[in-house]
């Protein structure tokens, strides 16, 4: 039986937005009856080009239909380059974190935004150019790629994980490690300036302000920073994070995740009782 936090069973139980929009701006299907987990998500803009609406139509288990269920509500208000920088790590978050083996559910709402957003703008496909990597589940070499730079995945049991790659006969087993072997192998580059600790501690303010705060406000949640040390985040949680089991997992997931991506990958968030 897996662990599921208790916002994972409010979503399966009781799901946001299901079904599908009429007319809608943006549409998308990824995932297949066949391999046990499939999504439809649509959505509708406002007069400024948010998203105004999105609905969704799932098959599959409940980490399927609470990652779908996140989504929607995740990216309402956003637009669409603003949608864009949701991460399947973002949608486990949301849900106070998924197991590992469920992992694949975020990532399928996270491909489906993207695809939905490319029906949209009329952008040729990501995959485009992919090669089928595991038949069983009809998993492309760019699908794996991707899972694995944006999780930093290590094992074929990983990408398993996050993809569903390899979780059939086997057969695709050495070329997933390849593909691994390939990625982390890639240089890594330094893109972000290096910042004054008085611009570290702006950039950290904003991006809670920002990119955090609204999403734990929504659920009756907040954040207080405590101090900055270095690259060690200390906070005191708020409202319903105070109290919430999986607090602990939404500082890591989210938290830590959102400061990593917006300010240093070097970003450690600790929380203190206040």
């Amino acid at each position: 039986m897996w662990e599921y936090t208790d916002k994972v069973k409010e979503h399966f139980l009781n799901p946001r937005n299901v079904g599908e929009i009429e007319n809608p701006d943006g549409v998308a299907e990824v995932g297949s009856l066949a391999c046990g987990d499939a999504l439809k998500l649509t959505f509708k803009l406002d007069e400024n080009k948010r998203i105004k609406e999105a609905k969704f139509k799932t098959f599959g288990c409940a980490s399927a239909i609470a990652s779908s269920s996140a989504l929607t509500e995740m990216i309402k208000g956003m637009t669409l380059d603003e949608a864009l920088k949701v991460t399947n790590q973002d949608i486990a978050g949301y849900l106070g974190g998924l197991p590992d083996e469920k992992m694949h559910c975020s990532v399928m709402g996270k491909q489906a935004l993207e695809k939905a957003i490319e029906n949209y703008r009329g952008a040729p496909p990501l995959e485009e150019g992919a090669k089928i990597i595991c038949e069983c589940f009809g998993v492309t070499d760019k699908e794996i790629e991707r899972a694995v730079r944006e999780n930093n995945l290590a094992t074929v049991e990983d990408v398993t994980n996050y993809t569903k790659a390899g979780g059939g006969c086997g057969s695709c087993h050495d070329a997933i490690a390849q593909i691994i072997e390939k990625v982390r192998s890639e240089p890594k580059t330094e893109t972000k300036p290096k910042l004054t600790n008085i611009q570290k501690i702006r950039l950290i303010e904003e991006t809670i302000e920002r990119e955090i705060r609204p999403s734990l406000k929504h659920d009756g949640g907040d954040i207080e920073i405590i101090d900055i040390i270095g690259n060690r985040v200390i906070v005191a949680t708020r409202g319903a994070c105070s109290t919430c089991k999986a607090s602990n997992i939404t500082l890591k997931h989210f938290v830590e995740h959102r400061l990593k991506e917006f300010v240093s990958p070097d970003i450690e968030v600790e929380e203190v009782a206040k």
